[in-house]
């Protein structure tokens, strides 16, 4: 028998929480998804004024880190990047047209080893992206933390 971990909403509002501060920290206004280990958003937040197109940028970035469980700018990341022109994955991104990101923003949530889901952002540039991502996973990390003390 497999035992398996779930996200819940508890768990996404922490991360968008979390994901939201450090937005607001430096200045951009994001669109954040949180989804499960199958990829459907549990939550998804576009911050006041964020782009309207960010919402299903930060569901694909979202599907496709938990589908592939791995964060989607190592697609493209020289040299070895599996979706750069000459790679095995070139044309990857056409497999599910809209819905597969291969460029910053996507970041899979891993606990005791298993991808239990990811968080997609859009609306920043790479570095603010990633760093709200990372506030997004770092507030899991806590609240798993927490959650395992009693």
């Amino acid at each position: 028998m497999h035992t398996v971990h779930r996200l819940t909403l508890e768990d996404a509002l922490i991360m968008l929480t979390a994901a939201e501060e450090e937005a607001r920290r430096i200045g951009v206004k994001q669109t954040i998804c949180i989804a499960d280990d199958g990829a459907h958003p549990i939550a998804v937040h576009r911050m006041t004024g964020a782009r309207l197109t960010g919402v299903e940028i930060a569901i694909a970035k979202a599907f496709t880190a938990a589908g592939h469980q791995r964060d989607t700018h190592k697609f493209n990341e020289p040299p070895n990047g599996p979706a750069l022109p000459g790679n095995e994955a070139f044309g990857i991104d056409q497999m599910h047209p809209g819905k597969f990101a291969i460029f910053v923003g996507g970041f899979p949530i891993v606990h005791e080893g298993e991808v239990v889901g990811a968080v997609g952002v859009s609306g920043g540039n790479g570095d603010q992206d990633k760093a709200v991502g990372a506030a997004a996973l770092r507030a899991f990390k806590e609240k798993v933390a927490v959650s395992a003390q009693g």
